[in-house]
């Protein structure tokens, strides 16, 4: 039996890695299925995003890395394939995500979702919380493989650096203002 686990991925972590494996674990073949998803601005290109994914897995033999773009739901029918995964991390993930298992349930009721969760020593882990962890420095040794950390600080330099000749300092990679604790900015 297959299954796909859709995301964006922006940027893989171990904790999708982790959740990769233990649904290897499950079924006979996973196929991580990178979302072009109109509703995020990624830091990484698709391409980008598929290429650390197909690194980060070439040693597991049942995993297919892709793309897709439109409904998860209508990508597992061309597949045939009636699984999807969700990694959840922690209680907070879990009301939109049973919203979205049960929003795709009444596009497609041959559709499951399987929910998993990654080990506790990583459940804590987003990719955005990286990402601002990166861009102030912080070693992500243990939270992704050394090349997604170095891809993560070039591509945050470039950005922070693209930003200051624009007079944008102060400002995320979103355009609204860093995180400053204890200040009259606004934090995100």
């Amino acid at each position: 039996m297959k299954a796909i686990y859709p995301g964006s991925f922006d940027p893989i972590t171990y904790g999708h890695l982790d959740v990769i494996k233990r649904a290897l674990k499950i079924f006979d073949e996973v196929i991580v299925s990178v979302a072009h998803n109109l509703q995020k601005v990624p830091l990484f290109t698709l391409e980008e995003r598929v290429r650390m994914l197909k690194k980060a897995t070439r040693n597991l033999a049942r995993v297919k890395v892709e793309d897709f773009s439109g409904l998860v739901v209508d990508y597992a029918r061309e597949k045939k394939i009636n699984v999807i995964i969700r990694g959840i991390r922690m209680i907070s993930d879990f009301e939109y995500e049973f919203q979205m298992a049960l929003t795709n349930r009444r596009f497609n009721r041959e559709i499951e979702t399987i929910f998993l969760m990654p080990s506790e020593s990583l459940s804590f882990l987003s990719s955005k919380l990286l990402k601002e962890a990166a861009s102030l420095g912080a070693d992500l040794s243990p939270f992704v493989p050394l090349y997604v950390e170095r891809a993560l600080k070039d591509k945050l330099t470039f950005h922070l650096l693209s930003r200051s000749k624009h007079k944008d300092k102060g400002r995320g990679l979103n355009g609204k203002d860093r995180y400053y604790p204890n200040s009259t900015r606004r934090n995100y």
